[in-house]
């Protein structure tokens, strides 16, 4: 949309030239006879706190949402599809009085002045909209009247730090500030980009954890919240004027007590005090942390859990506690990775978009977690920054120059989409980015050798697989971040070309594009011969040895022999664990399950070795970590390998879409693993209503109850059962013998 839709007549402003990190504070006046509601339109670029007569509007936030702001930071030698920045709007009436009224925008920096994506000086815009009792619509705008100077926040880098200095003005953001000494604001150069409003959750404080001291030394105290988290600590400052407190994070402690240095990362905070006695928090930034050391005379009153706003929407429980412990951790972990509109990697090291992890998880968290509006936002960040001209996707979105590859990255255009379309039921979405799918697909074509994809966009990353555990040389403590992936990648990203051929087949099928139905089948055809000649080992019946889930690939796609898939299964069966990169470990598992073998797929789930939920689990983990093999993760909080929780519901509950089915309109209710369990629960959010399946084992039956929501046809399937569920309540028992 046109900015003067939100802004009327409203111009950015900001300061003339930054000056050193501090972040700025604008300040502006109106005035208002009578109230009957006022309306704020506000952005600040990059992060921004606005206070309405000294009362912060927006606390806890960190707006507005990531966005490709501008042409600025476009990557080289691509022109991407589109520049947007999303407009936060709020009903500001309770803040505002009759008479003379202040607006103060305190600037941050987050995305607009990342050390790897800066786009600019900061900058602001507002309008308000103030209705009187009589209706009449009066209008106060940003110009260069408002008066702008230096806050307290004195130095930041939006991954790794922020400091406060309160010799500097910390009161600026009061009703009553004299800011007569402050130069006029400076009309700083309006943004080329499309504005646009939202409704994806933004940030906000989800809870509170108290904190225990674990450790103290001289001015030096250690404390634990209890689990890994994202957010900050609230801390009472008492230091005397002059006095530095400082405090640092990290994920885990060394055995004497102090911070692991490995996983501290360059997370830190700091405070200059003046002598007076406050609280403080950060106000631009987050950490991911669980533990905390301060320096100085400083006491934390809380930690602050801050990310996306967005409810659980399932539930499950089992009388095992490794597939327990890997539901609740699963969510907690893909929290802590949404921020600011857009799924991360990590919420601290890199804090990007990756395409590749957030596709990966896409079918998980929108089984566990109402994320439908996050996604939806995220897809037009992805859509965004393709290349126009090759079609490229991005492996970050948002754009921030990163790596990745052309199969598991890039198919995120087509597997977000459908994911969304099969969870909600809405076409209208698999209609929008299907011209986005085809381009991607002609990329896949363009880098192509023999029917394999064998490049990438050139100076870039070209991955396959990723994050695989250390078997090359599992004698030797690999502690570097370097892959150990034995599978080749052309293999990996072919398959996944194929896999989007499918879905686009499949999406052909949907919105009635018959045409388009036998090139994808021309195209299938054609890959799936290619991986098979490349890696096909007639002898063995072996994918690449079988490695690292190889077979679970081909198996995947219906290639090998009667062989390959046996020889996987043999060889999970005796191996017991892991051994997978993100990618395959999602495959393997539904592979498992989908041919019939969801007692080694719980098996290998709930492995007690050293690659596997329960080794994080028994070793103190509350989030999930980059690599299997813990010791070789710079982080602790990568929600990856989580993407098998989906298959918690779609098989051992077995609450499962039939083929045709989208927004949950028709099931089949079929669990699989039952003798490994005596009792297991479940429940999903859908667009017909929450479905539920629960099941206890006793005295030689198995007692069944299933909850139908309207409008939802059902049918109960397994080997010795069958029969059509009715709507509501279900209760039912089937003998064992």
């Amino acid at each position: 949309m046109e900015r003067s839709y939100f802004f009327k007549n409203a111009v950015w402003v900001g300061k003339a030239e930054r000056t050193a990190k501090t972040f700025s504070v604008l300040r502006g006046r109106f005035h208002v006879n009578s109230i009957q509601k006022v309306t704020l339109n506000v952005l600040g670029l990059g992060f921004f706190k606005c206070y309405i007569n000294g009362r912060c509007i927006n606390p806890d936030t960190f707006l507005p949402l990531s966005s490709d702001f501008e042409a600025t930071c476009d990557p080289i030698d691509e022109v991407i599809s589109g520049h947007r920045v999303y407009v936060p709007s709020f009903d500001i009436t309770r803040f505002v009085t009759p008479g003379k009224n202040v607006i103060a925008i305190h600037f941050g920096g987050g995305w607009y002045t990342h050390s790897a994506r800066v786009f600019g000086l900061p900058k602001a815009i507002y309008c308000i909209f103030a209705e009187d009792v009589d209706g009449g619509v009066h209008h106060f705008v940003s110009d260069q009247n408002c008066r702008i100077g230096d806050g307290y926040v004195s130095d930041y880098e939006f991954v790794k730090y922020e400091s406060h200095d309160y010799d500097l003005p910390n009161d600026c953001l009061g009703v009553d500030f004299d800011d007569s000494a402050w130069e006029n604001a400076s009309l700083t150069e309006a943004l080329d980009t499309d504005y646009f409003s939202t409704d994806c959750p933004v940030d906000a404080l989800i809870r509170e954890l108290s904190v225990k001291v674990v450790g103290k030394s001289g001015d030096r105290t250690v404390y634990d919240c209890g689990e890994n988290t994202t957010g900050y600590p609230v801390l009472m400052l008492k230091a005397k004027r002059g006095e530095t407190v400082s405090v640092r994070f990290s994920e885990e402690l060394l055995p004497d007590g102090d911070l692991d240095p490995k996983h501290i990362q360059g997370q830190n905070y700091s405070v200059l005090s003046d002598g007076t006695e406050r609280t403080v928090q950060p106000e631009f930034t987050w950490y991911c942390f669980r533990y905390f050391e301060v320096t100085g005379d400083a006491v934390p009153k809380c930690v602050k859990v801050i990310h996306a706003d967005i409810a659980p929407s399932s539930t499950f429980e089992c009388d095992n506690e490794t597939l327990n412990w890997t539901y609740n951790t699963f969510i907690h972990t893909m929290l802590c990775n949404m921020h600011t509109g857009h799924p991360s990697d990590c919420p601290h090291l890199e804090r990007r978009g990756y395409t590749g992890d957030g596709q990966l998880t896409c079918h998980a968290t929108l089984s566990v977690l109402d994320a439908r509006k996050f996604y939806e936002k995220w897809l037009y960040d992805i859509a965004d920054c393709q290349d126009t001209v090759s079609g490229h996707i991005q492996y970050t979105a948002p754009y921030v120059r990163s790596g990745g590859g052309p199969g598991g990255w890039g198919c995120a255009i087509v597997e977000v989409p459908y994911q969304l379309y099969k969870h909600y039921g809405d076409i209208d979405i698999l209609s929008k980015y299907y011209g986005n799918m085809c381009r991607y697909i002609d990329y896949l074509e363009a880098h192509s050798e023999f029917g394999l994809v064998t490049s990438d966009k050139e100076g870039e990353w070209c991955l396959g697989d990723w994050c695989g555990p250390n078997i090359l040389y599992p004698e030797k403590d690999i502690t570097s971040h370097n892959q150990q992936i034995i599978i080749p990648a052309p293999y990996v990203n072919t398959y996944f070309m194929v896999k989007s051929l499918e879905t686009m087949r499949k999406i052909a099928i949907i919105m009635g594009k018959d045409e388009d139905i036998a090139k994808y089948d021309e195209k299938i055809k054609l890959r799936k011969r290619a991986i098979q000649a490349a890696y096909f080992n007639t002898l063995d019946g072996n994918f690449v040895m079988n490695a690292q889930g190889a077979n679970s690939f081909a198996v995947d796609l219906g290639l090998g022999n009667k062989t390959t898939y046996a020889n996987m299964v043999n060889y999970y069966r005796k191996l017991g664990y892991f051994d997978t990169g993100i990618f395959a470990t999602d495959v393997l598992m539904r592979t498992l399950f989908e041919h019939g073998n969801a007692e080694l797929a719980v098996d290998i789930l709930t492995n007690n070795g050293s690659q596997g939920y329960e080794h994080w689990r028994q070793n103190g983990a509350t989030t999930f970590h980059e690599y299997w093999d813990s010791n070789r993760s710079r982080s602790h909080c990568h929600p990856m390998f989580g993407a098998p929780v989906a298959y918690f519901f779609e098989y051992l509950l077995g609450i499962k879409q039939t083929e045709a089915s989208c927004g949950y309109s028709e099931l089949v209710i079929s669990p699989q693993a039952i003798s490994k369990f005596n009792r297991m629960s479940g429940s999903m959010d859908t667009p017909k209503g929450t479905v539920s399946v629960s099941y206890e084992r006793t005295g030689g039956e198995v007692r069944f109850n299933i909850s139908v929501p309207a409008g939802c046809k059902a049918d109960f399937r397994i080997p010795s059962y069958v029969r059509t569920l009715n709507e509501g309540e279900n209760e039912f028992f089937i003998s064992e013998q």
